[in-house]
């Protein structure tokens, strides 16, 4: 009496349950739930037509469109494997993913044909390449909602999510219907969303399947709010206008929404739930967002490779009594094991657990039903993070006694200096209580009496002046003085992902090679 750990078994009961609610809306558009799913059912019919079987890839290049969400259902559900790429890399990337999946078929946004047109020929595997407009819409008008559903076992792969590749080759993380499902249910049971609920989506859906809230939402019968493009005065805008209750972020775009001016915020309501990962948030935002706006944010903690969540940061009811400044600090800790994600660990060089002291590092560790299956067509990178039954994540974290976690750096961006153990995490989060400082990046760089100590890189805010001195003396009031910035550099912006992580080895390659005391 098995059937299949599968997310598509969310959208039988969402379309037998909710089919005539408005589940998606897209600008102008709205869908119910049964016009949604019959467009996910005419496309699947449309991509067997094409020759497309168990197995092959279709990858997208789109930003958060109604058509992406179809993606993934219309794609898994014919057991074909999702392929979506990061629509902010160059058109060499979208070469290098569509070959090395080994995509049959190729849907893109019209904003990014003119990239493909100067590659097509690159295209090595790829036999379709359908626009996701007038084109996608007329096939989907003359194909039957009729198609051939195979067989799919929950081991199979859903998708291939392709990680940022900032210093490498992206690699292709392979993730199976049963990841994906244990991701959904996890989240479900840790976060109380329901069928009233109405969700914006903030965060790029290539992005770790977004996070899997693309199944999640249709899971409760919720709506789905689709947002091309993230702007601070259409976020809030689209809180009024459809009475948002949730969203996701990684923490850059949450500094945009706490440091919008006034004019651009307007009115923001009360009440929204927003899920943070992707980088550990700083305290100050949590604080401004809670005590200001009045929403709750709760972080979360994981990677590509697993689905993504792993922990979750949730208050004890012995926090109620500590204050708000206090409770953000907890807050922005990494957190505890979710429920049914599998068992973590932070070890030492050797493997054995370290103390729960709060201060010695270690390396975050993790095995259970969200690992990936592999890196796609590279067992040597596989054996490298698995092979010893363990996933090492290359982040470096801390026990607290309460047995929360918390991320110091990933592993190659602590900072050693004269000795000492430097969280970069943890002098950006001081420097963000600044009220001139919007963003900020703490890097390692040489050194010739400590071998390297660490330098600031700060964006201010708008209208905003600050000096390197008054910057470093406030760090050094707040931290112990080895801790705090030998420098500080003031930029426009800061180098970023195309989901928020700031990409710390362009600014270390672009630094001095030598910097004297």
């Amino acid at each position: 009496m098995e059937t299949p750990l599968t997310p598509l078994e969310f959208a039988r009961r969402t379309r037998k349950l909710y089919g005539d609610r408005v589940g998606v809306v897209d600008g102008d558009l709205g869908l119910t739930y049964e016009q949604f799913f019959d467009r996910c059912d005419r496309w699947s019919s449309a991509l067997q037509g094409m020759g497309v079987r168990k197995g092959d890839r279709v990858a997208y290049i789109a930003p958060n469109t109604h058509q992406q969400l179809e993606s993934f259902y219309a794609v898994p559900q014919i057991g074909a494997v999702l392929v979506p790429i990061n629509f902010r890399l160059t058109a060499e990337d979208f070469v290098y993913i569509a070959n090395h999946s080994g995509a049959s078929v190729l849907c893109v946004h019209p904003d990014y044909v003119g990239a493909i047109e100067g590659v097509r020929s690159q295209l090595e595997t790829v036999k379709h390449v359908v626009v996701l407009g007038d084109e996608y819409e007329a096939a989907l008008s003359r194909a039957k909602p009729a198609f051939q559903r195979p067989e799919i076992d929950e081991n199979d792969l859903l998708a291939l999510n392709y990680t940022s590749g900032t210093t490498a080759k992206p690699k292709g993380v392979m993730i199976t219907h049963r990841n994906a499902w244990m991701n959904v249910m996890d989240t479900l049971v840790h976060f109380h969303i329901t069928v009233d609920d109405v969700y914006l989506w903030t965060l790029p859906m290539f992005h770790a399947n977004g996070w899997t809230f693309v199944w999640i939402i249709t899971a409760v019968g919720g709506r789905h709010i689709c947002l091309p493009k993230v702007e601070p005065a259409r976020v809030f805008d689209l809180i009024r206008s459809e009475k948002v209750g949730w969203l996701c972020a990684a923490p850059t775009v949450l500094i945009s929404l706490a440091n919008a001016p006034a004019d651009v915020r307007g009115d923001v309501p009360r009440g929204v739930h927003v899920v943070t990962a992707g980088a550990p948030p700083a305290a100050a935002t949590i604080e401004r967002l809670e005590g200001e706006f009045g929403w709750e944010v709760t972080q979360v903690y994981g990677l590509t490779e697993t689905s993504p969540f792993l922990t979750i940061c949730e208050p004890r009811p012995e926090h109620r009594s500590l204050s708000a400044s206090e409770l953000a600090v907890i807050k922005a800790r990494t957190g505890v094991e979710m429920i049914g994600a599998g068992e973590l660990r932070v070890v030492d060089e050797n493997g054995a657990d370290v103390p729960a002291d709060g201060q010695t590092l270690g390396e975050i560790v993790h095995r259970g039903n969200v690992i990936l299956k592999g890196y796609y067509n590279d067992p040597e990178a596989t054996e490298k993070v698995m092979g010893d039954g363990w996933f090492h994540t290359g982040d470096a974290a801390v026990v607290h006694p309460d047995g929360y976690v918390e991320i110091r750096d990933r592993i190659k961006d602590v900072i050693i200096s004269g000795g000492e153990n430097i969280s970069s995490i943890e002098v950006e989060g001081v420097l963000l209580r600044h009220p001139a400082v919007q963003e900020a990046a703490i890097v390692g760089l040489p050194h010739e009496k400590w071998g390297e100590a660490p330098f600031a890189y700060v964006v201010l805010k708008p209208g905003a002046t600050a000096t390197e001195a008054e910057l470093i003396a406030f760090t050094r009031e707040r931290l112990a003085h080895f801790k705090a910035p030998h420098g500080v550099t003031f930029v426009a912006e800061l180098p970023k992902t195309a989901t928020g992580k700031i990409q710390k080895f362009v600014l270390r390659k672009g630094a001095a090679a030598i910097v004297r005391q």
